[in-house]
């Protein structure tokens, strides 16, 4: 009997693209043309900060600073209509009043006192200088003189009377949160990541504190945690810009920042060009 001739492999055949598998580049095996867009989202790369290789698409969602501005919006605007929630707000407030010994709470709201929080910020910006990281320093320090900046002018405009001070006014938002949250969590990105849940603690115990102290109610507190989530973005924004490239050097006079010097002999021979 005659044999059956063994089927050969496929041949590539000549003008065809190639696969484009990692680790077969030049396989040789017929693959869909380079034409053809890829079905993943991950081939939908887009372009980093200041045109570095690009990142897979962030996921779908609203960013924070959107729900935050719009929870700042509607906490305002229930304090200048005295609405249902600031009707519960106020019940909330007279339960929890002095449910503590005042001077435990008095302790604990004295964390965001400008003499506290203030230093531990300066600290904090002087260390990130000193490590050459000035931009990220400039913009915490930006961030906590927008404080008085947004919340004395809301403070004017809602007139809001105090829990345990009715005939006071200009209790919302609470000017002691949002210093607790600028300078702790500043000084956290600041210093070490690391520190970020120490500087989420010490700016819960300040506003429980004041909350239990009487001292702001509820929705002071969550506006001023609303209004700081835009401010908070500024040294983050600069902390991501600055440490974008592998040695974290800034490009000269351009401001903004460059990656590695090119390891290129220079002509000399002495080393890479500059």
């Amino acid at each position: 009997m005659r044999e059956t001739p063994r089927a050969e492999p496929p041949q590539p055949r000549p003008h065809r693209a190639l696969a484009h598998t990692t680790g077969a580049l030049g396989s040789g095996t017929p693959h869909r043309s380079d034409g053809r867009p890829p079905h993943t989202p991950r081939g939908a790369r887009q372009p980093g900060p200041g045109g570095r290789p690009g990142t897979t698409p962030p996921v779908p969602g609203r960013p924070a600073v959107f729900w935050a501005l719009v929870a700042l919006a509607l906490t305002t605007w229930q304090v200048l209509v005295h609405g249902p929630l600031a009707r519960l707000d106020e019940r909330l407030s007279r339960a929890l009043v002095d449910t503590v010994p005042r001077g435990l709470s008095e302790a604990a709201s004295d964390l965001g006192n400008l003499t506290v929080a203030l230093p531990v910020l300066a600290a904090a910006m002087a260390y990130a200088i000193r490590r050459g990281r000035r931009a990220e320093a400039l913009f915490a320090g930006l961030a906590m003189a927008a404080v008085p900046l947004l919340v004395v002018p809301l403070k004017a405009w809602t007139a809001r009377p105090g829990p345990l001070e009715p005939w006071a006014h200009g209790y919302y938002p609470s000017g002691h949160t949002a210093t607790a949250l600028i300078a702790y969590f500043g000084a956290a990105f600041l210093v070490s990541r690391r520190l970020v849940p120490v500087a989420a603690l010490l700016t819960a115990v300040t506003a429980t504190g004041l909350l239990l102290r009487g001292f702001h109610w509820p929705l002071d507190v969550l506006a001023s945690v609303a209004l700081c989530v835009p401010l908070l973005r500024w040294p983050v924004l600069a902390a991501r810009y600055g440490r974008g490239s592998p040695d974290g050097r800034r490009g000269e006079g351009t401001g903004t920042w460059r990656t590695r010097e090119s390891s290129t002999p220079s002509r000399s021979g002495d080393g890479p060009t500059s």
